[in-house]
């Protein structure tokens, strides 16, 4: 069960965003940026490997050893279903250490867990990041 604490953060997240605005010089409004929303972590942290469309053709993928994976089939070879859990471990790299040792991925559950104004916001990045994830699959 999740703690009070980290659903009331991920409430404060969604709703700050929505709250937050900016009005630039021709008076149109954009969305602040902010930093617990899983795409904008995704597009800052993955998406250099992965692709902005998580297909795994990012500029980045040409220097890998093994090919950057697909993130929108992962529903598919999983019969469909979306293995939030597994995916989230992945991510964090609390997953078993692949064959050989050799996971090119950065571990991003310790990165994710500095500490931010006195605040470990870790919890809230790595489940916003899983969300973004599950949001791209291929029906």
């Amino acid at each position: 069960m999740r703690s009070p604490l980290v659903l009331a953060l991920l409430l404060f997240s969604s709703l700050s965003l929505a709250a937050q605005t900016r009005i630039n010089s021709s008076n149109s409004v954009h969305p602040a940026p902010n930093p617990f929303q899983g795409d904008q972590i995704f597009h800052q942290n993955c998406a250099a490997c992965h692709g902005v469309d998580g297909r795994g053709h990012g500029p980045a993928s040409l220097t890998l050893k093994h090919p950057a994976p697909n993130l929108t089939l992962i529903a598919q070879k999983n019969g469909g279903k979306f293995p939030f859990r597994h995916t989230r471990d992945v991510i964090a790299g609390a997953e078993p250490k692949p064959l050989l040792n050799d996971r090119e991925m950065p571990l991003w559950g310790p990165i994710f867990h500095q500490v931010e104004a006195d605040q470990d916001w870790g919890e809230v990045k790595l489940t916003s990041i899983t969300n973004y994830v599950a949001s791209i699959q291929q029906k």
